[in-house]
């Protein structure tokens, strides 16, 4: 049974005409009750301002349809859902919030849920969200998600009880901000103003576009102040660019794969659409990509932890995925770990509670806490090589022109503002938007400026030091994971190769949350600071000075580090850009039972989870006063250095109780160390691995076990047991031992059962 049964539940349209009457509250231009309340697109066979055809054969998309209804089969269980949503507004109350959006958000949740529950509502002022004001005041970065949390805001604030009422002159000073931002890059951008806001990213892309969207649909009749065009024009300019985002990641996947930031990024602003917008086609793609996120997520969680490699990541989910960003809503949706909630302003999760139309397919909730999963294969982004030679007219892939400007937010999302291909609608785009007078950009304006802002001593010079400056690159990710009851390894295969990645995590194994173990090429020492949060992108604990070659089998992978770039390769980059002459290893003694050193070897166990990592370079404990740099509260070492040079070799093995006890597994593991030749060329490494057998890799050729050459490219979108989806299918068909899920993205369709 639900733990804190609603009465009188305000259904979906009682729940978005909230949102509107908050609108009203605050002057609102009057607005067609069929636009607001079911006016919507008639879902026949053609739409003249989308271009999407749906087949003759559909019905017309109903909104009360557009998302199989709570409680529907195929579904999450409702009660153990309404029981969750209970427990967490619980934890997500204890304590006043008033200084953030999701703070209040959650207040108005709850009551909501709750006819009884009483909240001060007049701490909620416009001096208490100050530090919101202040990022559009002075016109900086991350306003867009300020503006997607503030839609919750007014969404729920309708009046209808006094705990659900807030003061008019804050609901007037929301609406005041939404139609006073700056949405795009190209917009107007007034005299004297340096706009500080990133635009381009995969995830800033479909938060810039939905708060955009709801905005205009909200305030339709009111003229926005940067463009002067109406709000009814920007929910139009931002339907159509909704939905091909949505097309693209349904082809191509997450371009910041598997990131335990910024996948959360992606999952409030798909919720935040599919519970708000008034238009059926909207909401189901919404809904569809938002499985496309949880399908990520569920398929690497492991003890509640996102398990994988990573497009994009920060030192602190990367030391403990109890820290990362999708931790709360990971529990909160899977319930895979016996760990406490930790934020309670989560976003997501406090919108989840909120959602009328949203549930998670039970499919993916299998998926995520199955008993031994396997093996899951996943392929994310599209491949562009920055070393290709430089031409005239180069080759862009699905028709994504380099030279046309509309296409420079699809090529920046992908990270590619190094890369020579798009050298002359980057320069042009940024000279008309005025885009170098921003801080952020800061380190392309100084590469820019030391070719003489010249397009083609730019071009040849970035394609020569691509290694170097192409660091944001994402590209083309082919990833690989084991999973099993105990432990997990994770690696992203073959990928850019002794390349510096600003913010990529190579691999990691996993027991839990904390007993977490990788290796890194740092870029720069230690932060000579206290605070565990503080690294630099890269640093010592982010991203990769050089990216290693890696090869996972199962439940064994081999890393080779071999920076393709130093200081022969430009004096002005080595400068900026130096980097450390080791590799090292997070290996978290504190958050293991037992940690033990044999020759190369380390290994560690926790519970019925083992981890074992060798390094061809002597790893040494490095120590640390926690008087001067960060511990993280631990007191034994952390930091496994190998010292000696940039290049290594390092291999893991994982293993679990229930096929070894743990003496024995390590004495086998221990017995025999890896055969490491190293040569001009590169390294050439030879293993018999307990669970995989004999195992060969190389700098260059081939990954075989037992003699069999493995796949370390061209992955499908997604292979586990649970369903194969090809690359660039636009259907995906999945089922665990009890549910089953179907998107169809071509023919707009959802189908769980």
């Amino acid at each position: 049974m639900d733990a804190h049964p609603p009465s009188s539940p305000v259904n979906r349209r009682q729940f978005l005409a909230g949102s509107f009457g908050a609108a009203a509250l605050v002057g609102a231009g009057s607005v067609s009750a069929g636009v607001l309340l079911g006016g919507c697109s008639d879902g026949g066979s053609s739409s003249p301002t989308t271009g999407v055809t749906t087949p003759a054969t559909s019905p017309p998309l109903e909104l009360a349809s557009a998302l199989a209804a709570p409680g529907s089969p195929g579904l999450v269980d409702e009660a153990v859902y309404q029981r969750r949503v209970g427990e967490f507004l619980e934890f997500a109350t204890r304590k006043l919030d008033v200084e953030s959006p999701t703070g209040i958000a959650a207040q108005l949740v709850r009551a909501h849920r709750e006819p009884d529950y009483s909240w001060d509502t007049s701490a909620a002022t416009v001096s208490s969200l100050q530090d919101v004001w202040a990022h559009f005041d002075e016109w900086q970065d991350v306003r867009d998600f300020r503006l997607l949390y503030l839609h919750w805001v007014l969404a729920l604030a309708d009046g209808s009880t006094p705990s659900t009422t807030l003061a008019p002159e804050l609901l007037a000073t929301i609406r005041r901000y939404m139609v006073g931002n700056r949405y795009r890059y190209n917009d107007r951008l007034p005299d004297g103003v340096v706009d500080s806001q990133w635009f381009w990213s995969e995830n800033h892309q479909i938060i810039g576009l939905v708060t955009e969207y709801l905005a205009g649909t909200r305030f339709p009749g009111d003229t926005f102040t940067i463009t002067g065009l109406k709000g009814a024009q920007h929910a139009e300019r931002s339907r159509q660019p909704i939905m091909d985002w949505v097309d693209e990641r349904a082809r191509f996947g997450f371009s910041e794969w598997h990131s335990n930031t910024y996948m959360l990024k992606n999952i409030t602003p798909l919720l935040t659409l599919a519970e708000m917008a008034e238009d059926p086609e909207l909401v189901r793609r919404a809904g569809m990509a938002l499985d496309l996120s949880l399908l990520d997520v569920a398929a690497h969680t492991h003890r509640g932890a996102y398990t994988a490699s990573r497009g994009r990541s920060y030192k602190a989910g990367n030391v403990s995925s109890h820290d990362d960003d999708t931790f709360t809503t990971n529990k909160f949706l899977f319930d895979d770990t016996e760990l406490a909630y930790n934020r309670p302003s989560d976003t997501a999760t406090v919108f989840f509670c909120a959602a009328k139309r949203y549930r998670p397919p039970q499919a993916l909730l299998d998926i995520a806490t199955a008993p031994r999963p396997g093996v899951v294969r996943g392929r994310h982004g599209i491949f562009v090589d920055g070393a290709a030679p430089v031409s005239d007219h180069p080759e862009a892939p699905f028709g994504k022109d380099f030279s046309d400007p509309k296409n420079l937010t699809f090529w920046w999302s992908q990270g590619a503002m190094g890369m020579w291909q798009t050298t002359d609608i980057s320069l042009s785009e940024a000279k008309q938007y005025r885009l170098f007078e921003s801080k952020a950009l800061a380190q392309i304006k100084l590469l820019v400026d030391l070719n003489g802002g010249d397009p083609a001593r730019i071009k040849k010079w970035v394609q020569a030091n691509h290694a170097v400056v192409n660091f944001g690159h994402l590209r083309e990710a082919n990833t690989y994971a084991w999973r099993g009851d105990d432990a997990s390894l994770a690696s992203v295969v073959d990928y850019r190769f002794g390349q510096m990645r600003d913010q990529a995590h190579a691999w990691m194994a996993a027991i839990d949350p904390d007993a977490i173990v990788f290796t890194n090429h740092p870029r720069t020492g230690p932060d000579q600071t206290t605070d565990w949060g503080s690294d630099g992108k890269p640093g010592y604990w982010t991203g990769e000075a050089s990216m290693p070659r890696s090869a996972q089998h199962e439940r064994t992978g081999v890393h080779i580090y071999q920076p393709a770039w130093g200081e022969n390769s430009d004096p002005v980059l080595w400068a900026a850009f130096k980097y450390r002459p080791y590799t090292h290893a997070y290996f978290p003694q504190d958050h293991f039972d037992e940690v033990t050193q044999v020759g190369h070897w380390t290994v560690g166990r926790k519970g019925d989870g083992y981890v074992a990592l060798w390094s061809w370079r002597q790893p040494i404990w490095r120590e640390y006063d926690a008087t001067k740099l960060a511990t993280g509260g631990m007191a034994k070492p952390f930091d496994l250095v190998a010292d000696g040079g940039p290049d290594n070799v390092w291999v893991v093995e994982v293993g679990e109780q229930r096929d070894s006890d743990f003496v024995p597994w390590r004495k086998r593991i221990t017995e025999g160390e890896p055969a490491v030749e190293r040569s001009a060329s590169g390294f050439t490494v030879r293993w018999t691995s307990p669970s995989a057998g004999e195992i060969a890799f190389a700098s260059t050729g081939d990954f075989t076990v037992q003699g069999q050459v493995q796949q370390l490219a061209d992955y499908p979108r997604h292979s586990s047991r649970f369903g194969t989806v090809d690359r660039l299918s636009k259907t995906y068909q999945l089922a665990s031992d009890g549910a089953r899920l179907h998107l169809d993205f071509a023919n707009q369709t959802r189908a769980v059962t």
